[in-house]
């Protein structure tokens, strides 16, 4: 089988892992999992990705907690029952507290370009939350060659300054995605794709 096979099968089999064996990841292999989400490209090489290694337990629990309390206001003043609210809020802490590591990623302006218009200021900020997805991407598939499981939680988009808060995050970084990483303890499940052609346009 050529390379080529190889990575399109590497890529085609990713599935999200959210259910995780009690087994701890070296610190090695964390850090190289980092050193590779740092590779990822970023407009004009701004690097606008920062992380947030939740290694340690009360890290984890202090971080589940306060995005619950925020998923439970949220819902709460949405009018929804409250008992799929508690549901939902339980299910959204065992994840979080299930994994072995989660790593929290940040964006931060810092290295972007100034503008006096909304409008060029809102296309730099796209960008680097572009260039954080990128570098979570990159962190995940590393991940998957060390043969870990990944899931990417958007929930701390939903609840930045609960994140911000819990974790007493350095000035200027905000929370864009949390990974979740772990040796898996089942396969995934496989979900469907819509076919290319509907997701496509030929000029």
């Amino acid at each position: 089988m050529s390379s080529k096979d190889n990575l399109q099968n590497f890529l085609e089999d990713w599935r999200s892992i959210r259910a995780f064996k009690n087994e701890p990841i070296p610190t090695a292999v964390v850090e190289n999992l980092l050193r590779i989400a740092c590779r990822a490209p970023s407009a004009h090489n701004s690097q606008p990705w920062r992380f947030v290694v939740l290694a340690e337990d009360d890290a984890k629990q202090r971080l589940a907690e306060a995005m619950g309390a925020r998923l439970r206001e949220d819902r709460l003043a949405d009018g929804d029952d409250l008992v799929d609210i508690e549901k939902d809020v339980l299910l959204s802490y065992a994840r979080i507290c299930g994994a072995p590591l989660a790593i929290l990623l940040c964006l931060t302006m810092e290295g972007s370009d100034r503008y006096p218009d909304e409008e060029r200021l809102r296309a730099e900020y796209l960008m680097a939350v572009q260039g954080v997805a990128m570098a979570g991407y990159n962190l995940m598939y590393a991940a998957r060659a060390e043969r870990l499981g990944a899931c990417w939680l958007c929930a701390p988009i939903f609840a930045p300054q609960a994140a911000k808060d819990a974790l007493d995050l350095p000035h200027g970084w905000e929370p864009q995605g949390l990974v979740l990483l772990g040796h898996p303890r089942d396969e995934g499940k496989k979900r469907e794709r819509m076919p290319v052609d509907r997701v496509s346009l030929w000029r």
